[in-house]
């Protein structure tokens, strides 16, 4: 007797879970973050040594210094920024979705050290004495754009303008500033160039005991706004020498992109071509569960706030692998059951218990490659090994529950008995058990 109800369930759940991904899966994909292989970027290797001769680099020397780039990172705005150690010397910066790579290059490769000197460039007082995030972008009665210091004592600061005064007559009484002032830079030089090296130099008229300065340099208001941004990020504890660097074009991004998903459409679709072709119902089902399989990966990707590149693309089109391999194995053993003369409904069971521990242990062992790819590989390397590890953990979801209860309501209810060949199987390959 036929359980019509198993065939309605069916149905029921199909239906369900299309509607399902119709309505939500375009916001799921937009919603992902792309990789800059994907939307365009750079990365940046850079080797790091110490800032003064003698010392050594450390483990939280190198955390400072991902912490304070990624301070700057969080200024151009960058989601998902992706900063790492790289050996022992070496932090690589890959930075998705930068409109101005030249500005991001600036910023994260300035050393950020605020100095006021004198014009025999004597340090006077540091960028230690400014308050935290204490920079910001103001006007002056002119409206021209200036960069507003707050000072934590302005005592201090009174103190040095009053020692400017005593130890020079004009127009030597001038508190230069700088930012990244090297050795060998002079102001004696830099005052006879057209763009001088130092930020600005104001004469020094009398005391100051303020807290609230200001920095003009006829700055537009774009160059005020990055010095603010620069001072409030701090200094960097470290130098950093940039050694190797790779562009990414927003359009070749996007080519590279279309190309691989078209290429990635086609390949499932031949696959689920030969599945429908050679294991005939059960191959829809497998086309089903694919499907499924294929949403879920984006929709826990999404909710991890992974990025997504090449190479994880490239993991989801082998995790698809992955499930139909699961499928096979189940399909191949409930054709053998059924040719060994055993009812579809015997046949199922057996082949889908006999399946579980080969799958298993194909999963398991890729799962284990894949957590060693994510603990000793590099950026775009981890970032496919976690892609892999969520496709195979889905996969065996969708192709091994998935496939039997959708398939498992249909033999359960009785309807293809004695209709092998709805199977692939046909009734001469059939011998009957004894």
């Amino acid at each position: 007797m036929i359980k019509k109800w198993r065939i309605v369930t069916f149905f029921v759940i199909i239906l369900a879970l299309a509607g399902v991904i119709s309505q939500t899966v375009m916001g799921t994909a937009k919603g992902i973050n792309l990789g800059l292989d994907l939307q365009g970027g750079f990365e940046v290797l850079y080797e790091v040594t110490p800032a003064e001769d003698g010392e050594e680099l450390t483990d939280e020397t190198m955390q400072a210094t991902v912490s304070a780039l990624n301070q700057r990172v969080n200024v151009l705005g960058v989601s998902q920024p992706n900063i790492t150690i790289e050996g022992e010397n070496r932090i690589r910066v890959q930075l998705a979705g930068v409109d101005n790579q030249q500005e991001a290059r600036d910023l994260l490769s300035t050393q950020a050290e605020l100095s006021f000197r004198d014009v025999d460039d004597n340090v006077r007082l540091t960028g230690q004495a400014l308050q935290e995030n204490g920079a910001s972008v103001g006007f002056d009665q002119a409206n021209n754009p200036v960069v507003t210091l707050s000072l934590k004592d302005a005592n201090k600061f009174g103190q040095v303008t009053e020692n400017i005064l005593e130890e020079y007559n004009q127009p030597n009484n001038r508190l230069v500033v700088w930012l990244d002032y090297e050795e060998g830079d002079s102001f004696s030089e830099e005052v006879q160039k057209q763009d001088p090296k130092y930020l600005s130099a104001p004469q020094v008229n009398s005391p100051l005991y303020q807290q609230d300065i200001q920095i003009e340099g006829n700055f537009d208001v774009e160059e005020a706004e990055f010095l603010a941004e620069v001072l409030n990020s701090g200094s960097l504890p470290v130098d950093m020498e940039e050694i190797y660097s790779n562009s990414v074009s927003a359009s070749l991004g996007e080519q590279a992109m279309d190309n691989t998903i078209f290429a990635g459409f086609i390949g499932i679709g031949l696959i689920l071509a030969y599945m429908i072709a050679y294991y005939r119902f059960m191959g829809i089902i497998a086309a089903v569960t694919l499907s499924a399989y294929i949403y879920i990966v984006l929709l826990i990707f999404n909710w991890m706030q992974g990025v997504l590149t090449l190479p994880g693309i490239a993991a989801l089109i082998l995790g698809v692998g992955m499930a139909v391999d699961a499928n096979i194995i189940t399909y191949e053993r409930v054709k053998e059951e059924i040719k060994s003369g055993k009812t579809i409904l015997s046949a199922f069971k057996a082949g889908s218990r006999r399946s579980l521990s080969t799958i298993l242990d194909a999963n398991i062992t890729t799962i284990l490659a894949a957590g060693v790819l994510f603990y000793y590989g590099t950026s775009s390397v981890q970032g496919f090994a976690v892609m892999l590890i969520v496709s195979i953990v889905t996969s065996f979801l969708t192709a091994v529950f998935g496939s039997r209860l959708l398939l498992g309501l249909w033999v359960q209810s009785r309807i293809f008995n004695k209709k092998p060949r709805v199977f692939g199987v046909k009734e001469n390959q059939i011998h009957e058990s004894q």
